[in-house]
């Protein structure tokens, strides 16, 4: 028989039975009554609804919730995090009040949506996203965190009645793009609202911390870094599987020893490379020569998948860092044979994917690769990328998580949030492309790549495993996974959209002052302190310095002047004439014309081109509508070696001239080798034989300047000239010189960090005040609109609806012109102009650059730069013709053949200008303007297909 205490039951013989008799009568009772307390929280109603027992950090977490204060939970990817959220629902449902709950991507909204559904059912829980509004008055509402922005400006009503907020993966605040918008939440709830911030683990999450507590009052930090499923690494090379560490107690482990001799044992090998067959050799002849040659080679990817099942280690995540190549790798492993299904899961597999794909049009599934798709899920394999269409992302997701799909070739997107883990994560190469150039991931990143291995409550363990590339260190690759955490950087900037929400609601200066309060002001303040304390240690080197520069025949600070002031003017001169050389070779440039037979003089391209496109600077057309760069002449040039490049001004220290003209061929396509071979042929025949002349060396403006044979002169009559040990005092004196000038950087470090938000700030509101959408504290009608409108170009818009440059467009013509303030191109500038629909979508667009043209000179004027995070970048126009075609009906099929473009980003580019249509649709535009309409219909023109279909609601 159970004995009860209170409300409590405890069963004879159990431990906590034992424990109890050990007790006086007074400590069982206050026991008995401490757990008659547990019993009676909102946390003991929460536990019984999962059938697994809490970690203490998430009962940490709870119990501070519970207690009224904020809570910021750092735990590793797959912790379970999350439940900390889940119990912030229930406490607002429990206390009659409402929570958002907010997630950085759509994805992970409509997952998360599902969650709350199924436990609290459909009609307790609404979403919130750019496409979908379901069930938003709610008491619990999944949103993005753009969506909870856009309301805290815009004051709704939906916000009344909010008692808890929280923010999932709130690193996302280091986001270079977007990170600005946590920070903007975070600052601008009301303070009646408990905020639950719950991150990966990060090196600083104390810092974090107490930025919340100072923003948001009592915050509690709770920091795990315990993986609740242990992490195993290995390094898999030829036919064996290499751990990456020693087994051993401690903390430090040591890198297998194996794994090292390998690396040196490769490192000393030949490199061998076959001569007689060069580029012509086959791949498979290739591999098939390595390995011979070798005793270890990098595995191929249906290799790999076979020793990981073969091995008990499927399913598995293999992230590429390419789409091409996580498409490729689903190709391969159909090619090798490869099947992961047996014939029940084929048959659940298709009918499943049938389900989920019913509302896409028949006739859009063949141009989509459907069939292709299907064949490699039947067999187990699938690639998961942001160029896939959503609905088939999101059936790659859900196969996964069944178990129907067990190998996943992804790209580091994946990592990003979604609910999608494994028993292992393979990484093929530890370098991936940033935008710039390739580089070394980060730990980081290693981190949050690796994180997704291990299903709790599925897996005993975790294991990743990175391919062996030669060159590859072990050491490296060691200190990347002994490395669990990354520091959190506030990415914040004030933008022209945020500057009228702010003074609209709360006046100049005191918007000023909540700036002030953000985490990035927060971490400068910080770092001040570090660079004072070097001032004060460069302050005590310059004494030294001075002392030891002391000359006896007179005073040699004066000297050493003489002779920085010397250096100084021969660089100036120098720099001068480097900068009147740039100018005349700009201005020869400027002069070429498409078919101009030109020598490139210097760089990786130098020798005969031809050029195809002048790439003139802004405003300046020379007759020819070509791409257009605002930073001078950047032509598109065929080399004769025939590769077609975009050269920029380095390629021209000299001016150049046209040696010859020739005709381009109207069906020249620059991306079809033939045509490029064609003309670089006749390229080479028409001017092969042309000799160019060396460009001579014009005499130094030094040999005639005045000021340098002054100061030559002032040296030689100086007393300290004669001394002995000259070079030696005057070796301190440069010594001097280059500490005083580091100490006058970090000076003006310090005063840059200072205020540094505030002061962007400030200059953003002057330049609105110059353009009339502030006056003082008020904001004008002009600024209203504005506020309205959220997006990196949202001054662009807001001047192109002033300008009325869209009144009398078509749907289809407004949906090309609001595709240039969204679209971003993934191509470098080596691509050639886009094509953009012809008449008044062509006129509107041409307005639009010349508009952001005219704000890009204001920009420099206030001082307010795009490398800082704020400003316009210029729009492109690269989805125009894309967006024109299918709002105007074009079929799926034409439009993706005529853009060159993968579906998934199609419907992105889609889905994110029917976003802001949206906005200058609710924008206060003019009484009797025909964009709001043709916004609307334009949204209609394009919300359609494949476009339109929706997985949620």
């Amino acid at each position: 028989m159970p004995i009860k205490i209170g409300p409590l039951s405890v069963a004879p013989g159990t431990l906590e039975s034992t424990m109890t008799e050990d007790l006086s009568p007074a400590e069982r009772y206050a026991a008995a009554r401490k757990r008659a307390a547990e019993q009676a929280t909102a946390l003991a109603s929460f536990r019984e609804m999962y059938d697994f027992g809490l970690d203490p950090f998430q009962i940490e977490a709870c119990r501070a919730l519970e207690s009224g204060k904020g809570v910021l939970v750092a735990a590793p990817t797959g912790s379970g995090k999350t439940i900390v959220g889940e119990f912030a629902v229930h406490l607002a449902l429990e206390q009659g009040r409402k929570c958002f709950y907010t997630t950085p991507i759509k994805a992970l909204s409509n997952q998360k949506y599902a969650d709350l559904c199924r436990r609290y059912g459909s009609g307790k829980v609404g979403l919130l996203t750019g496409d979908n509004s379901v069930n938003s008055d709610a008491p619990v509402v999944v949103m993005t965190t753009e969506v909870l922005r856009n309301m805290l400006y815009a004051g709704s009503q939906t916000l009344t009645g909010l008692g808890y907020v929280v923010m999932d993966e709130v690193h996302y605040l280091s986001d270079r793009f977007r990170g600005a918008v946590w920070e903007e939440v975070i600052i601008h709830l009301p303070e009646s609202v408990t905020l639950v911030s719950l991150s990966a683990t990060v090196s600083n999450a104390e810092e974090f911390g107490d930025w919340l507590d100072t923003v948001r009052g009592d915050t509690e930090v709770i920091v795990s870094e315990h993986r609740p499923v242990p992490l195993f690494q290995h390094v898999l090379a030829g036919r064996r599987m290499y751990d990456l560490f020693e087994e051993g107690e401690g903390q430090k482990k040591a890198v297998n020893p194996d794994l090292t001799r390998l690396a040196r044992t490769e490192a000393a090998r030949p490199l061998y490379r076959d001569r007689k067959r060069g580029r012509a050799m086959r791949e498979a002849d290739r591999e098939r020569d390595r390995r011979s040659r070798s005793r270890v080679w990098t595995p191929g990817r249906p290799e790999v998948i076979e020793r990981l099942d073969a091995a008990g280690l499927l399913p598995a995540i293999t992230f590429i860092f390419s789409r091409a190549g996580c498409e490729s790798a689903v190709q391969q492993c159909l090619y090798a044979g490869l099947r992961l299904n047996d014939e029940d899961a084929r048959e659940e597999v298709r009918a499943l994917v049938e389900e989920r794909t019913a509302s896409i049009p028949r006739e859009d599934l063949h141009v989509l690769g459907y069939y292709e798709w299907l064949e490699g899920l039947e067999r187990g394999i699938a690639a998961h990328h942001a160029g896939m269409l959503p609905t088939f992302k999101e059936v790659v997701e859900e196969l996964f998580v069944r178990g129907l799909v067990k190998a996943v070739f992804a790209t580091e997107t994946l990592a990003l949030g979604i609910n999608m883990p494994a028993r292992s994560v393979v990484l093929e190469k530890l370098v991936k492309w940033n935008g710039e150039q390739h580089a070394d991931i980060t730990p980081g990143e290693y981190t949050q790549l690796t994180g997704r291995a291990g299903r709790r409550g599925i897996d005993v363990e975790g294991h990743a495993v990175v391919l062996w590339q030669r060159g590859m260190s072990p050491e490296h690759l060691a200190g990347l996974a002994g490395t669990r955490t990354y520091p959190l950087r506030s990415s914040f900037r004030p933008s022209y959209n945020m500057a009228v929400n702010l003074v609209e609601q709360f006046g100049r200066h005191r918007s000023r002052e909540l700036l002030e309060t953000s985490f990035a002001q927060f971490q400068a303040d910080k770092s001040v302190v570090g660079i004072s304390r070097q001032v004060q240690r460069n302050e005590e080197g310059l004494d030294g310095y001075k002392a030891s520069m002391t000359c006896h025949l007179g005073d040699f600070e004066e000297y050493a002047r003489l002779r920085r002031e010397l250096k100084d003017r021969e660089t100036e001169l120098a720099r001068q004439g480097a900068a009147q050389r740039r100018a005349e070779a700009a201005v020869a440039l400027e002069k070429l014309r498409p078919g101009d037979v030109i020598h490139v003089p210097t760089g990786k391209y130098a020798g005969l081109a031809l050029v195809l496109d002048p790439g003139l600077p802004a405003g300046r057309t020379n007759g020819h509508r070509g791409t257009e760069y605002h930073d001078g002449p950047r032509p598109l040039v065929l080399t004769a070696e025939r590769q077609v490049k975009r050269l920029a001004s380095v390629d021209f220290p000299v001016p150049v001239e046209a040696l010859e003209r020739m005709r381009i061929p109207k069906s020249f396509n620059a991306r079809s080798p033939q045509s490029r071979r064609d003309l670089a042929s006749a390229l080479r025949t028409k001017a092969g034989h042309i000799s160019v002349e060396r460009h001579r060396k014009q005499r130094s403006q030094a040999a005639d300047d005045r000021e340098i044979a002054r100061l030559r002169a002032a040296l030689r009559a100086h007393p300290c000239h004669g001394c002995n040990d000259r070079e030696d005092h005057a070796r301190w004196a440069e010594r001097y010189y280059r500490l005083l000038r580091d100490t006058s950087q970090l000076e003006r470090r310090i005063e840059g960090r200072t205020n540094t938000i505030a002061r962007t700030f400030d200059r953003i509101v002057a330049l609105l005040t110059e353009l009339d959408y502030l006056r003082g504290n008020e904001v004008t009608e002009h600024g209203r609109r504005l506020a309205r409108l959220y997006g990196e170009l949202d001054l662009l818009a807001s001047e192109c609806l002033r300008d009325g440059v869209w009144e009398g467009l078509g749907p289809a013509e407004l949906a090309a012109c609001v595709s240039a303030l969204v679209y971003e191109s993934r191509s470098g500038d080596d691509a050639m102009a886009p094509k953009v629909p012809s008449g008044r979508a062509k006129a509107a667009l041409g307005e639009m650059v010349r508009i952001w043209g005219r704000l890009d000179a204001l920009e420099e004027e206030f001082r307010i730069s795009q490398t800082e995070g704020v400003g316009q970048r210029e729009p492109d126009l690269g989805f125009a013709w894309a967006a024109h075609m299918w709002a105007s009906g074009k079929g799926l099929d034409e439009v993706l053949r005529e853009v060159e473009m993968p579906a998934g980003d199609f419907v992105r580019w889609c889905k994110q200008v029917i976003d802001v249509l949206g906005q200058i649709q609710a924008a206060a535009v003019p009484e009797g303007s025909t964009v709001p309409r043709n916004a609307r219909k334009a949204v209609e023109g394009l919300l359609r297909g494949v476009v339109a279909y929706s997985s949620v609601g």
